[in-house]
Formats: structure tokens, C-alpha cells, sequence
């Protein structure tokens, strides 16, 4: 089980991801943020529990929705803020915005703006990371109930079984695919019965409960670092904003206004932090202190961004073909 410590980390993690977050789509409204920004805001507690599970050995395939993932994989906020502002200093030097967020130094294989096209990334981190290396590592593949729709998914799920590579598949089912409910899309009520075709374990958890995660994926990625090949986690989870900063239907359109407000009591943020202050393991104070810290910290993270300089146009194939030009 998590210690106190890690509680208290995953709390500060989820409020870096909201503040974040938050931050970024107000930054957009203003047109200072431009390209698209897909919100993690009520899915937090998926990315900061399972990168609390993680150690230097392991990589994580992102989505479109994936500045939380960053976040919990240990990116630097200032460096992020660059990236959604397109200037030099960003980790991909202005070139990936939101939605292609990479860093290979902390096992960040990307975050992918095409629906499911991190899967087969991961798929092919796990033949390195168990075929050849052998060090115990795993993979962790976040991707949302549309993909599992998309043929990679199917390919990648079924490859990993195959050879037993030690990739997680998390599903981050927050039941809209844009505009559309999983109830007209989806053959099957939960997303992991799905691990059946492809003989591996599957299990559907509560997305906003830290401790339900943790028990599931610790028990996945245990499964994966012993070589007993790759598992199928469904997190049911709910996006509270709309699928982008345009979205002016996600109230009274293809959600009820009472159906988002019901998914806001869940919040786990809010989950998290009660236990912890009903069994003393903090005080409301430090809870107060804690947030105000990265209030300040996102903050820096702006003035660094906008600081920075826009990158030079001499850069302009840099990073995007293989060597330094493109011939």
C-alpha cells in the first residue's frame, strides 16, 4: 500500500495537474495559447496514482489529453507552460504544443494527438524493454475508450499478449468520445472485458479512487515486471469540461448540466484530500499551503514562458526529419 508520503505526493501531483490545467485553458480563452488545449481536469487522480507506481526503469505512451500524464511523470511545469506557448525553451521547442509532449530522459515516449497512436508505441517500448533489455521495466499505455475502437488498439493488445511484453493498457474511459456517448459506441459496457480476446487479465475500476487504482495497476505492473506479460486496466473516469476550449455543447447539449455536476461530487481531488485530513495525515493548513505553492509555481511558469524566445526560423526542420536538415 501507498505510505503517507505517497499520499501526500499524489494530492500535491492532482493539484499541479488542476492548477495546470485550469491555467492553460484560461491562457487559451485569452488567445495567448493557441493550437488546441484537451483538458485532464476530474481524470486526475488515473495519471498521479499509476507515475506514482513508476521508477526510472519505466515509459508511458500518452493521448491528446495528456498534460496530466506529463505532470505526474515529473515534467517541469515552466518547461510545459514553454511548450503550449511555442517558444524555444518548451521540451519540444515550440513545436508539439498540449498535445505532443515528450521527454525520453524521463521515460515520456510522447503524447499523441492521433486517437490510439500511442498504442503500438508501446507496444514496441515493451519488445525493447522485455525482449531486450530484461530489466524489469514496464510500459504504461494510456489511451481513452475511443481508441479501443481503433484497430491499433486490437493489434497492439494482442502483440503484447503474444509475446508477453510487460505493457499496461489503461484505458481512461471518461464516457464521451467528443460529442458521443460510450452507450452509441461501444459494444460492451466495460472496456476491459475486452482482455479476454486477448488472454490477459482485465478489470474496470473506479478512475476517481486512488486506492482502488492503486491496488489494480499495482497489481498489473507487478504482473509485468515479472514477465508474466501485459494487462488491461479500465479506469471509468469523466472529463469536466468539454473535449476542447470550443466544445459549448458539454452542457445542455450531449451532457446534462445534472450529469457533469454529479461527476463533480466525485472529484478526487476532493476524495484524496478528505481522507487525509480525517485521519490527521494532514491539516487543513498544509492543504492551504500546499496549493497556494503551486498557484506560485504555475505562475513562474507563465512569466518563464512568456520570457522565452520564440524559436529561430533557421530551427524550422529541426527534430522533425532524421539529422539535422531535411535533404
Amino acid at each position: 500500500m501507498f505510505s503517507e508520503k505517497q499520499l501526500v505526493n499524489i494530492d500535491l501531483v492532482m493539484n499541479r495537474i488542476r492548477e495546470f490545467e485550469q491555467r492553460a485553458l484560461l491562457l487559451y480563452k485569452e488567445g495567448v495559447v493557441t493550437g488546441s488545449v484537451h483538458l485532464y481536469i476530474g481524470e486526475e487522480a488515473v495519471a498521479a496514482t499509476a507515475c506514482e507506481l513508476l521508477d526510472e526503469r519505466d515509459y508511458i505512451t500518452s493521448t491528446h489529453r495528456g498534460n496530466g500524464h506529463c505532470i505526474a511523470k515529473g515534467h517541469r511545469t515552466d518547461l510545459m507552460m514553454a511548450e503550449l506557448y511555442g517558444r524555444s525553451t518548451g521540451y519540444c521547442g515550440g513545436k508539439g504544443g498540449s498535445m505532443h509532449i515528450s521527454d525520453l530522459s524521463l521515460g515520456n515516449l510522447g503524447a499523441n494527438g492521433i486517437v490510439g497512436g500511442g498504442m503500438s508505441i508501446a507496444a514496441g517500448a515493451g519488445i525493447s524493454l522485455g525482449v531486450y533489455k530484461k530489466n524489469g521495466g514496464v510500459v504504461l499505455c494510456f489511451f481513452g475508450e475511443g481508441a479501443s475502437n481503433e484497430g491499433v488498439a486490437h493489434e497492439s493488445m494482442n502483440l503484447a499478449s503474444v509475446w508477453k511484453l510487460p505493457v499496461v493498457f489503461i484505458c481512461e474511459n471518461n464516457l464521451y468520445q467528443v460529442f458521443t456517448s460510450v452507450k452509441e459506441s461501444l459494444s460492451v459496457e466495460d472496456v476491459a472485458v475486452r482482455a479476454a480476446a486477448y488472454n490477459m487479465p482485465g478489470e474496470t475500476v473506479d478512475g476517481n479512487d486512488v486506492f482502488a487504482l492503486e491496488e489494480s495497476l499495482g497489481r498489473a505492473i507487478e504482473r509485468a515486471r515479472k514477465g508474466k506479460g501485459p494487462s488491461l486496466v479500465e479506469a471509468k473516469t469523466y472529463r469536466w469540461d468539454g473535449h476542447y476550449p470550443g466544445d459549448g455543447y458539454f452542457l445542455g447539449g450531449y451532457r446534462s448540466v445534472e450529469e457533469v455536476e454529479e461527476w463533480k461530487k466525485k472529484c478526487p481531488i476532493k476524495k484524496l484530500e478528505d481522507y487525509l485530513l480525517e485521519r490527521k495525515i494532514v491539516t487543513g493548513d498544509q492543504l492551504g499551503s500546499v496549493k497556494k505553492a503551486i498557484v506560485k509555481e504555475i505562475d513562474a511558469a507563465v512569466a518563464f514562458a512568456e520570457k522565452s524566445p520564440w524559436p529561430e526560423e533557421s530551427e524550422v526542420y529541426k527534430d522533425v526529419f532524421y539529422g539535422d536538415t531535411a535533404e
